[in-house]
């Protein structure tokens, strides 16, 4: 589960003024059109199963009820819940326990000695618990896994680099939760692919906008089936994928040549004769 935001620059309508998402500065702007979407990694094989506007107002839990729901009539039976950090908040960590469903989430380590950074210390991987609290109402309690790793030079940095993340009910080790959560980067990669054929619009309605966003992701989700069915073979574990033969673009590259095809594109004008 993870937030898409697209950089939005101008001053909004009424209308798309609910839709305008405040955020961290990003390519020249604070203002966004965000979109949460959940995505399923099974065999290899990722696709996004939903997708959400969200509005100014809506809370973090509000957009994960939404995208479960919205995936209900599925029956898919979620083994473990990945989430961005941008949902690390007591009211979700609170929400997913009550809820029972098994996740992983990356803790945002804020202050500068307590909070979560109290527990960057050490130079093995270990596990604790750990309560986030605003007063005596609003608190929750968890388990927190701490994962040590060297940089080697790294980008040109040395000694340990540490990974905290949230845990509840985990079906791995503390040694796989790294490798384990970096499966998701997958998600990323699909926003990047998605970029190569998401429409471009001024237009100020925010819901053209998503069917533009939701038609992106659609395409994107048939060439990972088509990879999957047409272009690869079984290999042991599972299949191998021939990418290189069939790329995005070259999908994208078919699709309009097929429909040069049935709309018969005018490619030639000739001038009257005199």
């Amino acid at each position: 589960m993870d937030l898409n935001l697209i950089p939005y620059y101008g001053n909004p309508t009424p209308e798309e003024m609910p839709y305008i998402y405040r955020s961290q500065a990003k390519s020249g702007t604070c203002s966004f059109y965000a979109y949460a979407t959940l995505y399923v990694i099974k065999k290899g094989k990722r696709l996004t199963l939903a997708i959400r506007g969200i509005r100014n107002r809506d809370t973090n839990v509000a957009i994960i009820t939404y995208l479960l729901a919205s995936i209900s009539s599925l029956k898919i039976d979620i083994k473990t819940l990945y989430l961005d950090r941008g949902f690390f908040s007591i009211a979700v960590i609170r929400w997913l326990k009550a809820l029972k469903i098994p996740f992983i989430m990356p803790a945002i380590k804020t202050g500068k000695t307590g909070g979560i950074k109290q527990f960057l210390q050490g130079r093995k991987s270990y596990k604790t618990t750990y309560t986030m609290q605003k007063n005596k109402e609003n608190l929750v309690t968890f388990d927190l896994w701490i994962v040590c790793k060297y940089q080697k030079g790294k980008r040109k940095k040395h000694g340990v680099e540490y990974f905290v993340y949230v845990v509840y009910q985990p079906e791995i080790s503390l040694d796989y939760i790294h490798t384990d959560y970096r499966r998701r980067f997958g998600i990323e990669s699909s926003y990047r692919i998605k970029n190569i054929c998401r429409i471009k619009t001024t237009n100020k309605k925010p819901v053209i906008r998503l069917l533009f966003i939701g038609i992106s992701f659609l395409l994107v989700n048939i060439w990972v089936n088509l990879l999957w069915r047409k272009v690869s073979s079984p290999n042991r574990g599972g299949r191998l994928i021939y990418r290189e033969i069939f790329t995005f673009k070259q999908m994208l590259s078919f699709l309009r040549q097929a429909i040069d095809r049935l709309y018969q594109v005018v490619d030639t004008i000739y001038l009257p004769s005199g």
